[in-house]
């Protein structure tokens, strides 16, 4: 199976929505950023489910100092079920020198512990997103799951990601298709 979107491109740097009838629990009503779209299958990062972890369990578990108590109780979010010791912090490209381990040009997955130091010192990128885990797909798996209309894909917008909150995420990215959840079913076809 191609590892493309319908139109023939990669789905990097798109976002996929839960469809509402969603089986898996872990991604019913979610918006996931792909951060890589390739031979290897697809991973990206759930950004509108969090953690009862904090950043100041993060900083604790890696020796970081931070001061800021308001930082500290700031919530972690959930990226994914697989690898969720992992950190993968999702910020605007543009800003710092740390090691992304992807960089669109726009939007940065890092992975360093630096961008976390940085994060408790004041010094880290104006706008980001810490997740533990991701999410992945094996090669023609989310291909499959898109035939299957289990997603709806919404080309990568910075704003979705740092602009609106937690709980509009999920509207907001339907709102870019012209979509209302309340005219959406819960199930689809094909034409």
């Amino acid at each position: 199976m191609s590892t493309q979107h319908d139109d023939g491109s990669s789905l990097s740097n798109h976002f996929i929505v839960a469809m509402p009838d969603m089986s898996d629990p872990w991604f019913s009503g979610t918006v996931s950023y792909l951060f890589q779209h390739d031979g290897d299958g697809c991973m990206g990062l759930v950004i509108n489910r969090l953690t009862s972890m904090k950043l100041g369990d993060v900083f604790d578990s890696l020796d970081i100092e931070c001061d800021d108590p308001v930082l500290c109780d700031t919530h972690v979010y959930s990226g994914g079920p697989v690898m969720p010791e992992h950190g993968f912090i999702i910020h605007h490209s543009k800003e710092g020198p740390w090691s992304s381990t992807v960089n669109n040009g726009y939007i940065s997955i890092t992975t360093s512990p630096d961008i976390l130091e940085a994060i408790a010192r004041g010094g880290g990128p104006s706008d980001y997103l810490v997740c533990l885990g991701c999410s992945g797909w094996s090669p023609g798996q989310l291909e499959g799951e898109l035939k299957g209309n289990a997603w709806l894909t919404v080309p990568g917008d910075m704003g979705l990601i740092f602009e609106e909150g937690i709980e509009t995420r999920y509207d907001a990215a339907l709102k870019r298709l012209g979509i209302d959840k309340m005219f959406l079913s819960d199930s689809g076809g094909r034409a």
